[in-house]
Parts: C-alpha cells; sequence; structure tokens
C-alpha cells in the first residue's frame, strides 16, 4: 500500500509500505481522512517521533474492509473512526477505568503505525461505528471532540451557569458546543482571530470577545454581572490564556486546562493567589477515555454526529489535502499562524 512515511526529521516521503494484516481481535480500516493533529506537527519538525521510520496519523475515518477473528463489535462495510488509545488493561488506572493515565499503552500513529495511510489496522474495541449520514470528514473529527467532552467530565460539569472558552481552535469549538448541550446559562469564546470567532458564532457561542482588543476583560466580566465564569476551559495551551483562566474565574469556580502549554509557563504570586482568594478548583484533562472502554466520551459523539446537535462546519477544516502531498501539508506549519483550523489528509479512490 501507499503511506505517508516520516524517515527524518522534516521528511515525509509518500512510498510504498507493506500492507498491514489483521490478526485476532483486531479490523482493518481503510482510510478515507487522516487529519494532522497539533501533536503530530513537533513529531514531524522537532524530532518528535519515537523512532524512524513512522506512519502517523491517529484522528481518522473510513470504511472496515477486514475483521479477524472473533470480532463481534463491526462487521465489513461499516463507516468507523478509530479510537487510537490502545492501553494495556492490566495497571491499576487501567483497572480503575482511568485509560488515558496508562503508563504501559501503545498508541496508533505514534507508537504504532497510524493512519496517514491507505490502511490502518486498529483493535476492534478502539472502532467506533457511526452513521452514513455523518461524512467521512466529520468522521476525522471524533477525536478532538472526545478530547473536548472529556474535559468537560473531568471539570464535573453542571448546566446553568456561564462558561468561558479559551481558544477558538477546533478543541475549544467543541467544548463550547458540549457546554451548550449539557446545558449553560452563556458560553463565550474567547480567541484572537475574527475568523475563529465568526465560526465560534456560527457553532452556537452566544458570545464572542477578541482578546486583542482593549479592554476586553471588562466586557468579559460584564457579561457574567462582575462575577466570573463557572467554568472555565483553556484549549489553547498558550501562556496567555492559562494566566487569563486564573482572572476569569469565579468564586467556587471549575477551571480546566485541555490545551498543552509548549513553552515555560510561570505565575506571579498575584496571579496564582486568585486560586486561594476565590477557592477555585483547578484540574487538567488528558485525552479522551472512560469506562467501559473506549468510553462515553466516544459515544456521545457518535450520537450528537448523527442527530446535528453537535454541529460540524466546514471551516473547521482549513485545508483537504491529498495523502500524497503530506510533506507540503507539513510545511504549512512551519509559518506562524498559517494554519487555522484542521488539516485534513485525503486518499483519493
Amino acid at each position: 500500500m501507499k503511506a505517508a512515511v516520516v524517515v527524518a526529521n522534516e521528511d515525509v516521503r509518500y512510498q510504498e509500505v507493506e500492507e498491514p494484516q489483521v490478526k485476532p481481535g483486531w479490523v482493518k480500516v481503510k482510510v478515507k481522512c487522516s487529519g494532522i493533529c497539533g501533536s503530530d506537527v513537533p513529531r514531524v519538525l522537532h524530532n518528535g517521533v519515537h523512532f524512524y521510520p513512522i506512519v502517523l496519523g491517529h484522528e481518522f475515518s473510513g470504511d472496515v474492509v477486514e475483521v479477524g477473528e472473533g470480532v463481534t463489535k463491526v462487521k465489513v462495510g461499516d463507516r468507523v473512526s478509530g479510537a487510537p488509545l490502545i492501553p494495556c488493561m492490566k495497571c491499576d488506572d487501567c483497572q480503575n477505568g482511568n485509560f488515558s493515565l496508562c503508563k504501559h499503552y501503545s498508541f496508533i500513529g505514534s507508537r504504532e503505525n497510524g493512519s496517514n495511510a491507505d490502511y490502518v489496522v486498529i483493535p476492534e474495541q478502539n472502532a467506533v461505528p457511526f452513521d452514513p449520514s455523518i461524512s467521512y470528514e466529520q468522521g476525522a473529527m471524533f477525536e478532538p471532540s472526545t478530547v473536548a467532552i472529556h474535559g468537560l467530565l473531568q471539570n464535573d460539569y453542571q448546566g446553568g451557569q456561564c462558561v468561558a472558552i479559551l481558544g477558538g481552535g477546533t478543541i475549544g469549538m467543541f467544548t463550547m458546543q458540549w457546554a451548550k448541550i449539557f446545558g449553560s446559562k452563556k458560553v463565550v469564546v474567547f480567541d484572537i482571530s475574527e475568523e475563529r470567532l465568526d465560526l465560534a458564532k456560527r457553532l452556537g457561542a452566544d458570545y464572542v470577545i477578541n482578546t486583542k482588543e482593549e479592554g476586553f476583560m471588562e466586557k468579559a466580566m460584564a457579561l457574567t454581572d462582575g462575577k466570573g465564569y463557572g467554568y472555565v476551559y483553556e484549549t489553547a495551551g498558550q501562556v496567555p490564556t492559562m494566566h487569563m483562566a486564573f482572572e476569569l474565574a469565579a468564586n467556587k469556580a471549575h477551571v480546566c486546562f485541555i490545551g498543552t502549554p509548549h513553552e515555560e509557563l510561570s505565575f506571579t504570586q498575584n496571579q496564582w493567589e486568585k486560586m486561594n482568594r476565590k477557592e477555585f478548583k483547578l484540574t487538567g484533562s488528558w485525552m479522551s477515555y472512560s469506562s467501559p472502554f473506549p468510553g462515553k466520551e466516544w459515544n456521545l459523539t457518535a450520537h450528537y454526529f448523527a442527530t446535528g446537535q453537535l454541529k460540524f462546519d466546514q471551516a473547521l477544516i482549513y485545508k483537504k489535502i491529498p495523502m500524497s502531498q503530506a510533506q507540503e501539508a507539513f510545511q504549512l506549519y512551519k509559518t506562524p499562524g498559517l494554519v487555522k483550523g484542521k488539516i485534513l489528509l485525503v486518499n483519493e479512490d
């Protein structure tokens, strides 16, 4: 088969590789779309892979074309997305249903070959069937959607309060929608891009705020009658938004960092003291799994995508690029701020 193989730093080659074979309990998926995740960028551009050569790709959709012995969950012809984590199922964390925290896991697209190829093989339980009314492009968005709702659940979310979403990227857009689906007083999305803020409004945000504008914090607090936000979700992984989360939090708020920082992060004494003075709860969120594996995050995404309540907008996609041009796709990330939204690598039939 053909695959986009990372053979060295900044060197992705579309070449012939051996087609993966199914084994008992596994299924083979003919890949239609494979999204480039933010975590894939340093893997390609900054020597971030575990080994060379490697086929990346862990946000994907396609059709089941072969099933291994004993498979009952899916059948040939099913349209599926794939949960990329392969937990050990034996450690204390796995036994407690905290699969995201497994220390002995494998992972499709980073520790084993992934979906930037004609075919990918995954364990049966990792295949998540979805309704044929859902497009393959949307099917490749399952993983970011599940990351978003996992953060919501990690933060003990309950409806009826004001919610701040810091960052209007793919994860932020889904976090905003999940907050609305599960009942919010109002949801406000914060970003520096008017384009992304416009998208947030189309997808259902009650208000949007451009943090480049003077006086944005006063405007944000006025939307809550000066009380602050009962739930704050940082989804950008940027130092300014992580500081902002502490400012926006109401007394007794719940603050969750879904975004992963990629530079040193520090707080002044006054900034950090806000957690003491407001007595807010701060938590992190990692990946997107719960018990029974892969979890309600994946089932809820399939359900709400099918009903249309979890909306998909073509503007979530920055570009669709043929799999054969994966090298060119990754080069786009070398220009800061250029890529706004998801790049999908598409296999052309």
